[in-house]
């Protein structure tokens, strides 16, 4: 995923202009008006709740972002995390999309596939806790949602170093893996291998309480070429063989495509039946099946390499949010930012969630030479009607780090203001009480709500004298000191964000 090499190579067009004009008062507090839910408050009351999914890639391979190299020891694995997650409620993110599953191999525990390299340096080698239940843990105290990221096809990354573990399916299903270029692949003809990937589907949507599925744009693998600069075809010769003995009749390319359409349909009916909660999303290459893209818009199509047609799945409602990877800045012509944002709208018949990916570890690079309010401005782009409502940034280091100063020109700028995640309307959730309040020893107060749990809490302050500011509290409640004569409004948060009864308290 995300491979800048490739996307250089692939689209060959080079970023236009200069570094261009500046933002005035980079990093400074830049207020802006969020996106909310519908319906008038009262005049003493305070506003609807500000919605916008903010969200971070936490990229395992190659160490991208977490662990930061391999063979750190436990309790360093865990002060990252802990780094990480403090980052990203500081920076009023709501949730970070977690890699777990790299190459047929697991961040967590499994009996299905062996623990991943880029945790000890060894496949098949793991820490001594469970780094997806901490994860999860602690996104969840501090208010954040963790989707869990897998690659479906990838079998080995050209990064990996280790040995292949005795466990995994290059060695126990060998007849499922293709080699092509330095990497090793799940042919998606395969039945059994897609069985396979859904089986740990299952046993991730049943054993942990993830709040998403997340499947990056690695479907078919991107064209390796020949001496010549010719594309080499993927070696699924096997699997297209007994497909055609078997009387199948598509041409090779909708076979594969098909291939994949069955897999995305598949895992959308695993999630709505094991965990109906959870959102399942995808975040495809940026650009838009050719003959639905805007004037003007050239590059790379997944539809005819990838073998992708989210615009398909996008139609039958296989998905909960598209994230496509919109990464270019808004000044290259062939693939603008804005365009391309506003095509994938116009793809979306059922309504679904259209929450691009930005590319912030490129605008934060300084040799990349992005404007420094490219990121920023983008953000502003996503909340000019038609608002798509989220984004997610790739990836979380450059956030963590504050490369080019990105993180704290966002949260004093763009991200002000704490957001909820927007909520699903054709998923259903038993929807929450008004909760009440308690005193805690230390004078703080805790939210508590009967019935149905609540996810989260929506909060909204006002001093004596002041105006509303609002926060979102993890499920325990939590609420600091209030100052006498404060005003208090709280609603809690159900699975899938739907907002409950308001319950006011002075005090």
């Amino acid at each position: 995923m995300r491979r800048r090499q490739w996307m250089t190579a692939a689209l060959a067009a080079p970023v236009l202009g200069s570094v261009g004009t500046m933002l005035s008062g980079c990093g400074t507090a830049r207020p802006q008006a969020l996106p909310a839910e519908p319906g008038a408050a009262p005049d003493d009351g305070p506003p609807p709740a500000p919605r916008e999914f903010r969200a971070a890639w936490v990229a395992t391979v190659a160490n991208i972002d977490w662990p930061s190299r391999r063979g750190l020891s436990d309790a360093a694995q865990i002060a990252e995390i802990h780094a990480i997650l403090d980052s990203a409620r500081a920076l009023r993110l709501n949730a970070i999309v977690l890699q777990v599953r790299t190459s047929a191999d697991a961040l967590y525990r499994s009996t299905l596939e062996p623990w991943s390299e880029y945790l000890s340096g060894v496949q098949g080698q793991g820490p001594g806790y469970d780094p997806l239940a901490l994860w999860i843990e602690q996104a969840h105290a501090r208010g954040l949602e963790l989707h869990a990221w897998l690659n479906p096809y990838r079998a080995k990354q050209s990064g990996g170093k280790s040995a292949s573990a005795a466990t995994h399916l290059s060695r126990t299903r060998p007849e499922w893996v293709r080699k092509y270029g330095d990497q090793l692949w799940i042919d998606p003809g395969e039945p059994a291998a897609a069985d396979h990937t859904l089986a740990v589907c299952r046993d991730l949507l049943t054993r942990y309480a993830v709040d998403g599925l997340h499947i990056d744009d690695y479907f078919y693998p991107y064209p390796v070429q020949d001496a010549a600069k010719q594309d080499i075809d993927f070696p699924d010769e096997p699997s297209w063989q007994r497909y055609l003995l078997g009387g199948g009749t598509l041409p090779r390319a909708d076979w594969r495509r098909d291939n994949v359409d069955q897999l995305v349909r598949r895992l959308y009916e695993l999630v709505r039946e094991v965990r109906p909660a959870a959102r399942v999303g995808i975040s495809p290459f940026g650009l838009p099946r050719p003959d639905l893209r805007p004037a003007g818009i050239t590059g790379f199509s997944q539809y005819d390499k990838l073998y992708a047609h989210v615009e398909h799945w996008m139609a039958m409602g296989w998905l909960d949010y598209v994230a496509p990877q919109l990464y270019w800045p808004r000044a290259q012509k062939p693939q603008a930012f804005e365009p391309l944002m506003r095509a994938w709208q116009g793809v979306n018949p059922l309504g679904r969630h259209v929450w691009p990916g930005l590319f912030t570890s490129r605008a934060a690079n300084e040799a990349e030479g992005w404007p420094l309010d490219e990121i920023p401005a983008q953000v502003d782009l996503m909340r000019t009607a038609p608002a798509t409502g989220g984004h997610l940034h790739f990836s979380m280091v450059a956030l963590l780090k504050n490369r080019r100063d990105i993180a704290a020109t966002l949260r004093d700028g763009a991200y002000a203001q704490a957001a909820l995640a927007p909520a699903c309307p054709w998923l259903s959730s038993p929807p929450c009480a008004a909760p009440s309040v308690s005193r805690e020893p230390d004078g703080g107060w805790r939210a508590t709500v009967a019935g149905a749990p609540a996810a989260r809490f929506a909060l909204w302050r006002r001093p004596p004298g002041g105006g509303w500011r609002f926060d979102v509290l993890p499920s325990d409640g939590r609420i600091r000191r209030p100052v006498p004569g404060e005003t208090l409004v709280l609603s809690a948060i159900n699975a899938i964000g739907d907002e409950g009864p308001r319950a006011t308290f002075v005090a």
